[in-house]
């Protein structure tokens, strides 16, 4: 099951997420965000425009788009019966094609060249061949151990490695694996697996600034402690750094002296999930920042960025409102934001 991102899901019931995504537009608009509407029921920046691109998606997670500019997304249903699927959306309006079924719990995805890269529960398989209706061939790259823990999303970074974020199997045991709780990279032939930086509680959705090796990674937290759980994060990971979990999962003091931060402490119970970064395609309000999709809050947020790629030092404002639970955030060829909605399953545009 989606243990990392939907957690909350298992303690709070359904009245309190409307009652949470409510408080957290709230606290949002207080801190000045603009917001109106813009289109396809979603409240954000003026100067925006939403419209519906696919629908018929539902429990959508990862996307990306392959060089001819079509959109590839997972589904991921909340227990894993091994009926997740991928779809591709050749352009918007017509139905998503399924091309791949009887997965389990995709939640990342890559396109490099002409192979479609997708992680799921303990593997990462690369698909080649697609002749617009099936891939001609299927590999698994990479096998782990069971357990090992929820298996996120992959990032492509400026050296040709390939970037995974794992989960750690628990919400604050130590890990039996050093691949568990971790960002992990290895060649795309799958060769030369290893922990670039470790003692994660949950590392989900990951970003590269582009032309940088700024890697910006969305982190839940803790969420056995109730009020005193900390924020989930958004973090800049770089090789070699240890986190500190599980004696540190966020909550400072001794238990994280001299361990890494955040760019951005999120909404508690957040259960953020994935990130954009986007560089001033999508006008002067938005500028340069990473959107990160809060999956339990109904919101996606912006954090400022310099045009270096290094944080603004801005506190998060409410992007965008009106999607039920946002997962997957991917910036399209034409420079527009795509988000999908797990619930309802449409997946939207925003562009100027």
């Amino acid at each position: 099951m989606l243990r990392e991102v939907m957690r909350p899901v298992r303690a709070i019931a359904s009245l309190m997420v409307g009652a949470m995504a409510l408080a957290g537009c709230a606290a949002s608009g207080a801190r000045g965000s603009p917001s109106v509407d813009i289109g396809a029921g979603l409240r954000g920046p003026n100067g925006l425009h939403a419209t519906t691109y696919a629908t018929g998606l539902v429990h959508a997670t990862a996307m990306a788009f392959d060089p001819l500019g079509r959109l590839w997304v997972t589904t991921a249903d909340y227990s894993d019966s091994g009926h997740d699927a991928l779809y591709v959306v050749p352009r918007a309006g017509p139905a998503p094609a399924a091309v791949v079924s009887s997965l389990h719990t995709p939640l990342g995805l890559l396109w490099i060249g002409g192979t479609l890269y997708v992680a799921s529960k303990e593997r990462v398989d690369a698909f080649t061949g697609f002749n617009g209706t099936a891939f001609a061939s299927q590999r698994t790259v990479i096998t782990f151990p069971s357990g090992v823990g929820e298996v996120n999303g992959l990032a492509l970074a400026p050296d040709g490695r390939i970037q995974l974020g794992i989960s750690a199997p628990c919400d604050h045991c130590t890990p039996q694996s050093k691949l568990s709780g971790a960002v992990v990279s290895f060649l795309p032939d799958g060769t030369d697996l290893r922990a670039d930086a470790t003692d994660i509680r949950a590392p989900i959705g990951l970003a590269y600034f582009p032309g940088t090796s700024e890697l910006y990674v969305t982190m839940n937290q803790r969420d056995d402690l109730g009020e005193q759980t900390p924020g989930d994060w958004l973090s800049i990971v770089r090789p070699g750094q240890s986190w500190g979990f599980p004696d540190c999962y966020g909550q400072g003091g001794s238990a994280c002296a001299g361990k890494p931060g955040p760019v951005a402490e999120l909404d508690k119970h957040a259960a953020v999930s994935g990130v954009a970064i986007v560089t001033g395609r999508l006008g002067t309000t938005t500028g340069t920042a990473a959107l990160v999709a809060e999956w339990q809050t109904g919101k996606v947020q912006r954090i400022g960025l310099h045009p270096d790629g290094s944080p603004a030092g801005e506190a998060p404002t409410s992007f965008l409102t009106g999607i039920t639970n946002p997962f997957g955030l991917v910036v399209g060829p034409d420079g527009a934001l795509y988000a999908g909605d797990w619930s309802s399953g449409t997946i939207f545009r925003i562009g100027q």
